[in-house]
């Protein structure tokens, strides 16, 4: 690669094919101004890289290289270190940025970066040893909902200039990053459903089965594998229950054989027939190929790219138990389940009205600042609002009792005025949860 002189370098960095097709996306549709190269930087984040197959690697994935006039590795960049885990000295940085321009021959160019999940490695550290550097962020899923879930330096979330997200809640606006000022970007659906066209094979002729999303919740501690079996299972029987008679189970790429199987042998008992799709693909393109009658999950962006960009019903399952189980508070999962459970119908029990715009907004910016009142400060009022509001005992199951609490918001428990009362308050609090610990 040869060494470039003063012009401009873009740098876009993806982690996922879906991640790549929703890059492919903005430049389609015209997001980003021309530069003299645009590269694409590929990073497997996986436990362990070398099981997994590199996005680079991926089917599908040569249909979108042309967009960019190269492809650099970060894995094979910084190895043996790993991309989640790695995050340079500050000393070093200069240093760092001098290898990288001489490695990938960006010579004395400007840089411009396009990166997703700034809140963490390796985008974070990415941005950190080009600091001189523009930010655009893309948006990963449902997350750009909710609020940013760290705080990021000054130094970097200055430089953000957008947040790009695809349109998948209309009407709501994404909380991410906007304590910078970031401006939030809708990416044309139809510049997205385009991409996935050219990733996709023939279309089905006719309606498809039911398909149900599979999402190894158990690998982030959310729920134990045999919870998650029990999950999937319910998928099955609820599916067969509306009258689906051809199930496809599209599985998680980690996640165990053993409840695949499960799967089929519940299903034959029903007598419905279950396929489990063995390739990795995403949903999207099974959209286009099987023209599946329903799509199940539990919380998704899967389930909300159907919906929004291709008409298809679509049904939830477990989540009211997972926003109970969500720990911390301010895990950055809670919001995308939130917009699950306030939007999609419940499988087993169907006929529950989704919320409103202006009711999902209020109660969005509450659940906001309750996980992150330090850097969303701004959202109190609005917080205070919903949960003093007509809605507050409807939506109760979002907020836990020591969280209002310990923010001083309605619903939450009288706090004692007296310094004295109120560490005694904390020691009896802190008691009592050692005691049920240990049951």
């Amino acid at each position: 690669m040869s060494t470039t002189g003063t012009g401009t370098t873009q740098i876009f960095y993806a982690s996922t094919l879906y991640g790549a097709a929703t890059l492919a996306a903005t430049l389609d549709s015209g997001c980003f101004r021309p530069a003299g190269r645009r590269l694409l930087l590929v990073s497997t984040n996986a436990a362990v890289p070398e099981t997994t197959t590199p996005l680079d690697a991926m089917p599908g994935f040569e249909r979108l290289r042309g967009r960019f006039d190269g492809v650099l590795d970060w894995n094979g960049t910084i190895e043996p270190l790993h991309p989640g885990g790695w995050t340079p000295r500050p000393d070093d940085l200069p240093l760092l940025q001098r290898h990288l321009r001489r490695l990938w021959g960006l010579g004395t160019d400007r840089i411009e970066l396009v990166v997703e999940s700034l809140q963490v490695a390796p985008a974070l550290t990415i941005a950190q040893l080009f600091p001189d550097a523009s930010i655009d962020v893309y948006a990963d899923g449902l997350m750009s909902y909710g609020p940013t879930r760290n705080k990021i330096d000054p130094l970097v979330g200055e430089r953000v200039r957008r947040l790009l997200h695809l349109d998948l809640v209309p009407g709501l606006t994404p909380l991410l990053l906007a304590e910078f000022g970031a401006v939030p970007e809708a990416v044309p659906a139809e510049a997205f459903t385009k991409v996935v066209e050219e990733l996709s094979g023939p279309v089905a002729a006719e309606e498809g089965p039911a398909l149900l999303l599979g999402q190894y919740l158990a690998a982030l501690s959310l729920l134990t594998p045999a919870e998650e079996g029990e999950l999937h299972l319910r998928m099955v029987r609820g599916a067969v229950a509306r009258g689906h008679r051809r199930l496809v189970f599209k599985p998680h790429p980690t996640a165990p054989d053993a409840w695949s199987r499960a799967l089929v042998r519940e299903a034959q008992a029903l007598g419905a027939e279950l396929t489990v799709l063995d390739r990795p693909v995403l949903a999207e393109v099974l959209y286009r190929e099987l023209r599946p009658a329903l799509v199940v999950g539990c919380f998704s962006t899967a389930l909300f790219t159907a919906s929004a960009f291709y008409g298809i019903e679509t049904a939830r399952v477990g989540t009211r138990p997972l926003l109970a189980r969500l720990s911390p508070y301010q895990n950055s999962n809670r919001v995308p389940v939130l917009l699950a459970d306030a939007l999609v119908p419940d499988l087993e029990r169907p006929g529950r009205e989704p919320l409103g715009l202006p009711e999902l907004t209020g109660l969005v910016a509450a659940v906001g600042f309750a996980m992150q009142p330090r850097i969303r400060p701004d959202l109190r009022e609005a917080a205070v609002r919903h949960l003093s509001g007509p809605l507050a005992a409807a939506t109760r199951h979002h907020f836990t009792r020591r969280r209002l609490t310990s923010l001083g918001l309605p619903g939450g428990l009288p706090v004692p005025r007296h310094p004295g009362l109120r560490r005694l308050a904390r020691r009896a609090l802190r008691l009592k949860r050692q005691a049920l610990g240990g049951r």
